[in-house]
């Protein structure tokens, strides 16, 4: 800090407190110079601004715990700060609030708004968003990390029944871990897609067959492919099931309740089948048994764990509710207006198709959805009118969100890609710095062998050490190095 001209802080109390508020200061950050007074500072005592007014008083202690460097010369204070970022964060100083610039890293942000110890509450809300977005990317980060070096490390201290859990979690759960891991997801996907066409075949005419009483039923071959692949998603989910490190969760996450959809018609079917009978009619049982095979097509959204765009596609829908929740909006309106002004307006037609207010919903939902089937359609001019009228409502109805939803979709699906580049970029620092921490240790090794003048063979000995040895171990040492994400958290 520089005071202006040859003005001299005033004296201070006993107690440390400025006696003259007009007090002006000039603090270079960065080689930026700034000019302050003391009236604005001293609004935030508790900042390092504020301190700075009375840090001449306590000495050179005193100022460098607050600065990087101090020119008693010229009066200056230096701070190896950011500039922009100091910019945006003395905005507290004059109205009260902090925005953060475009370009600037939140995490960075906020590490400098702890040092100039300005409090997060005076940070704008919009801010806020994305300094909480950019913290869970990092947590996103980290947990991406975490999983990977908990799959590569191995826990000598474990059982060998939990080291088989683990390796047969990776197996079926991370296509990526080995190549067998990625066959047998291959192989799960095709056993999907043929249970998925059995299911629409079976239901051709010419491909069923007439049982002893005359039903047609599916051919013995289609329910022997059908049994079969049951039998794959059943052992699949029962090693999942059996081999998973929270069951609880597991049991309750959305694809395994799917999974259990998709397995639990055929067994249920094939009790009601055989045991049924015998406590109910066989015309009920048959009912039962059809119902509970229709839901076999819950096994086709089992596809959506080998398929990262229908993962991407069903975030996409999860955060664009709100844009749904107005298009349902919009289309329930138009429809309730456009029906009761087609069904009054048609009524002075004799051959009228308008016979009520709800049959005429659902001329409208076919209408503003620019389907048109043609079963229901006006007859009068006014009616025409109107059905044109609803026909453009609803081509913009439905045109007004789905561009939030593409946005949703786009963002989100570049957002796993950054992640998933980024984890894989710590992974990179964490090996450079364990094979720089290594040489360098075998380094000094080296040096104070060669000065205390050992050789032989326990020289060599010692200097011996092997890749396998060190890679794998280090990447979980947490204490052996700080990676950039550490830094940023």
């Amino acid at each position: 800090i520089k005071m202006a001209g040859d003005f001299r802080f005033p004296d201070v109390d006993t107690d440390g407190s400025e006696k003259n508020e007009e007090t002006e200061i000039v603090v270079n950050v960065g080689g930026v110079r700034q000019v302050f007074y003391g009236d604005n500072l001293n609004q935030y005592p508790e900042t390092r601004l504020a301190e700075l007014i009375n840090c001449l008083s306590g000495g050179y202690d005193s100022i460098f715990s607050l600065c990087d460097d101090y020119d008693p010369g010229k009066r200056e204070f230096y701070f190896d700060r950011d500039p922009d970022a100091f910019k945006c964060i003395i905005d507290v100083y004059y109205f009260g609030e902090i925005h953060m610039k475009k370009g600037i890293c939140p995490i960075c942000f906020k590490n400098e708004m702890e040092f100039w110890k300005v409090d997060l509450k005076f940070l704008d809300d919009c801010c806020k968003t994305h300094l909480s977005e950019k913290k869970e990317e990092l947590e996103e980060i980290a947990r991406r990390v975490q999983l990977i070096l908990d799959d590569l490390g191995v826990d000598a201290s474990e059982s060998r029944w939990k080291r088989c859990q683990k390796c047969i979690w990776k197996f079926l759960e991370k296509p990526e871990s080995s190549y067998p891991a990625r066959v047998i997801a291959v192989l799960s996907f095709l056993f999907i897609l043929m249970s998925s066409v059995v299911m629409c075949v079976g239901t051709i005419p010419d491909l069923q067959v007439v049982d002893a009483e005359g039903n047609r039923m599916e051919h013995p071959t289609l329910d022997s492919i059908e049994t079969a692949c049951i039998g794959w998603f059943t052992m699949e989910y029962m090693l999942r099931l059996i081999s998973s490190p929270n069951k609880l969760h597991f049991a309750l996450s959305f694809m395994n309740i799917v999974d259990v959809l998709a397995i639990l018609p055929f067994y249920v079917s094939l009790t009601l089948t055989h045991l049924g009978a015998k406590l109910m009619e066989l015309s009920n049982v048959q009912q039962a048994v059809q119902a509970l095979r229709i839901m076999r097509i819950a096994r086709i959204f089992k596809l959506a764990r080998h398929s990262s765009g229908l993962q991407t596609l069903t975030y996409a829908l999860k955060r664009s509710f709100k844009e749904l929740g107005l298009l349902l909006m919009y289309l329930a309106v138009g429809i309730f207006v456009f029906s009761a002004l087609g069904y009054t307006m048609e009524q002075s037609h004799p051959e009228t198709l308008f016979k009520s207010i709800p049959q005429s919903f659902w001329w409208a939902i076919i209408t503003m959805t620019t389907v048109g089937y043609g079963d229901i359609y006006p007859k009068t001019t006014l009616g025409k009118l109107n059905a044109a009228i609803s026909f453009l409502c609803g081509v913009i109805a439905i045109a007004l969100p789905i561009h939030p939803i593409i946005n949703n979709f786009v963002r989100y699906y570049n957002k796993q890609r950054v992640l998933e580049t980024a984890a894989k970029h710590e992974l990179e620092l964490m090996e450079l710095n364990s094979a720089e921490g290594k040489a360098a240790s075998s380094k000094s090794e080296l040096e104070s062998l060669v000065r205390e003048g050992k050789e032989g063979p326990f020289h060599s000995n010692r200097l011996k050490v092997s890749h396998s040895d060190t890679f794998i171990h280090l990447l979980s040492d947490e204490k052996h190095h700080r990676t950039r994400l550490q830094s940023c958290k």
